[in-house]
């Protein structure tokens, strides 16, 4: 996800439980995402575009709180 700020990520997840929800919560929606694609898990496609719109809000949220942390640590 977020590979070129793996140092980052490492460090908020230790630092900041805001982060290690929406991480977290990141983590399970990629997984369900990946299955209901598979075909493994029964979701509509509506449901699923669901999931991928609050996915990238997050992931929209934690490179927010990336950025703030690079700034904060320059």
């Amino acid at each position: 996800m977020f590979e070129f700020d793996q140092d980052a990520v490492d460090a908020l997840l230790v630092d900041s439980a805001q982060f290690k929800r929406l991480y977290d919560k990141y983590s399970a929606l990629k997984s369900r995402i990946r299955e209901g694609n598979a075909k493994r898990v029964a979701i509509t496609q509506l449901d699923l575009e669901g999931l991928k719109r609050t996915k990238l809000q997050l992931k929209d949220q934690m490179a927010g709180m990336i950025k703030d942390y690079r700034g904060a640590h320059v």
